[in-house]
């Protein structure tokens, strides 16, 4: 049916080009539409002219074959009117779309030629317009018509697909004809006309696994059983072809990347049946034993496992869970191990995907079983305390060397190593307690004292007398008990009055007491007046029962003239056993006051602190006179200087410092300094004068010369002096200054340049040759002219 169809096809294209000879130019078809009494007319590209109505016609389209190949103008059609009688009076225009550029007329013959090569995929038609015009007086013969240049298709466009390449996947174990993607390929040629645009796809590479739709493009699978795990990606190769597929129509090819996603098709399997894990008995709680893994051939989520204990023969020793970066099985101790009471532990462990797809569970069991073996090592561990805590009491009363309690604790090894015991001293800075090395009794050492400390917090250390640096440590809490050892006294310091008008049995203060004790059954206090005052006394104490008491007055009236402050001497006693009690005194003022009871005014030293100044108004005032005296000080200073007069007044009174430097001595330990004096003076000079700062060689006797007697001259002459110094300091080899006389004879063997102390240079100038100046290179060439020239020429 297939052929039927393109058979028929190839039939029509056929005719329909041989009814149009002339590069495929088309007839114009007649409008019922147009202008009546119309003149122009068309011919086509034979001159054949176009059939006429009744009072002429009118054109609505030519037709151009695109891409055009030849060497002259591609004639499109020929445009004649009926005015023209060939005579050459009558002008054809033509205007519109590429009119004068891509279509040219021929204004005397109404010719029409494409000047170019046309492409119908950049334009399909062009719309002109075309007129006759009276040559001479261009004045339009008939009215302008408009015609359509439509561009004739050529299959000269390849389809070209939207995408290259293209990615696409499909799960694993799919199907056979699974969608996996849809390619399209679009053909820019006229899909109106022939089969130029009409793309049928067929698959080049990829097969047998996949398959195309020749139609619409879509891949789909073509084989069953495809495993992600054998193969994972594949490379498919679409064709695109025009024509139908047939001979002689372009194509044009894309790759499809297909990659095979991961379903959950395997199941975890565990490398080995039996683990062993051997972990020392000291592992701390949470702490790794050790890490299994199962394996699994898939990827992503379908790889995730989790894995459980299922078995175990030391319920809640160790616990297991999955390392979800690793998906490794992490065995975790939860309970503390003992290698003396169990040295071995055996756990059955199960894994398991975490996402099961249902569709593959006759592929099954996704789950693997295997069996952990944990050996338990023996590790020396440091004594063990009976209890993880201790508390003890004791009496505040105790006496020293009183035992307070024991700790015990033991070696949990099997060599059962003997404990000794300490107190850690930083948790018992004082030294109130000790403990037995031996049997780890605890005792005081010093007196107890409950009310400065109820509480010590002690630590005991265990060390193993084989092995000190194994230790273990215990909080041990002590408690000081209550001991009623101190007397009760008044809570505060009260401040009392009583009002000279007062009245006998009146209320002035109520008290209270405080104990630093603590009975068990509270505080039961007791007031009295003590017995010594009982007699004269001027106020009473009435005891309420309820801890407090009142003070009370006995008489009606009181005179601050008379006596201005009473002492009252007040009992307080505990009800606890041993019974404790104290005397406090009550200091009450006497003061007037108005009718109502309020204080106006107490004793006389009262009035006269009011009267006088408070303290720091002194100290302000005596601040006060203090800043003004240094303020005064400073002024008087400032115009004591302003009065001095300066050392230089003015720019033009600049004044010199002359400093005379006499005698230049002999140095620091100099102390008799030279005094040209005697220069001057011969005659003063004292004979065999020794300096101070050196001591001569006692084998080196200074040598005493005649002196020259004086020159009849009473000034002296300098010279004959100065020579004179100078032959016996010469002649005395202890005499000062000590001069070193360093001699540069030598400056070893083959220096051209010989010795350079003056004082051993025999020769004159004129013997020396300095010639070899020049071989000494460019730095010495100025010397080497300056002094390497010939002896006629120093002579000269």
């Amino acid at each position: 049916m297939d052929r039927r169809k393109v058979c028929v096809l190839m039939v029509l294209w056929a005719v329909a080009h041989l009814s149009f000879p002339g590069y495929g130019l088309r007839a114009l078809r007649r409008t019922t539409g147009g202008r009546r009494g119309s003149g122009l007319t068309g011919q086509d590209a034979n001159g054949v002219p176009l059939r006429r109505s009744k009072r002429g016609w009118m054109w609505n389209q030519f037709f151009l074959l695109e891409e055009y190949t030849g060497t002259d103008m591609q004639y499109v059609g020929k445009l004649h009117s009926d005015g023209d009688r060939g005579d050459g009076s009558v002008r054809y225009v033509l205007t519109g779309e590429g009119a004068g550029t891509l279509f040219k007329i021929d204004e005397k013959s109404g010719d029409i030629h494409a000047t170019k090569r046309l492409d119908r995929e950049e334009k399909a038609y062009y719309i002109l317009h075309a007129k006759a015009v009276n040559q001479f007086t261009n004045e339009a013969l008939e009215g302008e018509s408009e015609f359509i240049i439509k561009i004739h298709d050529i299959n000269d466009n390849e389809p070209r697909f939207t995408k290259d390449p293209y990615m696409a996947s499909v799960p694993e174990m799919s199907d056979v004809g699974t969608s996996v993607i849809q390619v399209t390929a679009i053909d820019a040629d006229d899909a109106t006309y022939g089969n130029s645009a009409r793309v049928v796809y067929s698959i080049l590479e990829g097969q047998p696994y996949f398959s195309v739709d020749p139609e619409t493009g879509l891949i789909k699978t073509a084989l069953p059983g495809m495993d992600r795990e054998v193969k994972e990606h594949y490379q498919v190769v679409i064709q695109a072809k025009d024509m139908a597929g047939q001979m002689g129509g372009l194509s044009g090819t894309t790759t499809v990347s297909i990659t095979l996603s991961d379903v959950n098709d395997n199941p975890p399997r565990f490398t080995k049946t039996l683990y062993e894990f051997r972990v020392p008995e000291s592992n701390e709680l949470g702490s790794s034993v050790g890490a299994i893994r199962a394996m699994d051939a898939d990827i992503g989520p379908n790889a995730e496992m989790d894995y459980r204990i299922i078995g175990s023969d030391g319920p809640g020793m160790f616990d297991v869970t999955t390392n979800r970066s690793t998906q490794e099985g992490v065995i975790l101790l939860r309970k503390p191990l003992d290698f003396e009471k169990k040295r071995q532990y055996s756990l059955r462990i199960q894994v398991e995907n975490s996402h099961i797809n249902p569709h593959f569970y006759s592929s099954g069991p996704f789950r693997d079983e295997a069996t952990i073996k944990i050996v338990v090592e023996d590790v020396d561990e440091p004594p063990l305390f009976e209890r993880a805590s201790y508390i003890m009491e004791v009496k505040e009363d105790a006496a020293r060397n009183t035992i307070v309690g024991s700790v015990s604790a033991s070696d949990p090894d099997d060599k059962r190593s003997p404990v000794r015991y300490t107190i850690d001293r930083r948790t018992d800075m004082d030294r109130v307690f000790n403990i037995h090395a031996g049997n780890g009794s605890v005792f005081t050492l010093r007196d107890l004292d409950r009310e400065e400390s109820a509480w010590h917090n002690i630590s005991v250390i265990a060390t193993e007398f084989n092995n000190p640096r194994l230790m273990s440590r215990v909080p041990v809490y002590i408690r000081v008990l209550d001991v009623n050892d101190n007397a009760p006294t008044f809570a505060t310091n009260y401040e009392t009055f009583v009002c000279e008008n007062a009245k006998a049995n009146q209320r002035i203060q109520t008290v209270s007491a405080t104990d630093p004790d603590e009975p068990l059954g509270g505080h039961r206090f007791t007031f009295s007046l003590a017995p010594e005052a009982a007699g004269k006394a001027n106020f009473s104490v009435r005891d309420n029962k309820d801890n407090t008491a009142w003070i009370l007055t006995r008489r009606s009236s009181y005179n601050s003239l008379q006596k201005s402050v009473y002492h009252v001497p007040v009992v307080i006693s505990d009800g606890e056993y041993p019974m404790q009690s104290s005397t406090s005194t009550l200091t009450i003022r006497v003061c007037t006051c108005d009718r109502e009871g309020n204080m106006k005014l107490c004793n006389p030293e009262a009035l006269t602190a009011r009267v006088g100044l408070s303290t720091g108004a002194l100290v302000a005032i005596l601040l006060c006179v203090i800043i003004l005296l240094i303020i005064v000080v400073l002024f008087a200073a400032l115009r004591r200087q302003r009065k001095k007069e300066p050392l230089i007044i003015s720019k033009e009174d600049v004044r010199d410092n002359v400093v005379s430097y006499n005698d230049e001595g002999g140095g620091e330990e100099d102390t008799q300094a030279f005094d040209i004096g005697t220069l001057r003076n011969p005659e003063a000079i004292e004979d065999s004068k020794q300096r101070r700062d050196i001591i001569p060689e006692t084998f080196y006797p200074p040598v005493r010369r005649p002196v020259l007697p004086p020159s009849r001259d009473n000034n002296g002459d300098v010279r004959d002096f100065i020579n004179q110094r100078l032959q016996e300091n010469d002649s005395d080899p202890t005499a000062p200054p000590y001069d070193s006389l360093a001699t540069y004879a030598y400056e070893g063997n083959g220096s051209v340049a010989e010795s350079l102390s003056s004082l051993e240079s025999v020769t004159t100038e004129g013997d020396q040759d300095y010639n070899y100046l020049s071989e000494w290179g460019p730095r010495f060439k100025k010397l080497a002219d300056m002094y390497g020239g010939d002896d006629s020429d120093r002579d000269s």
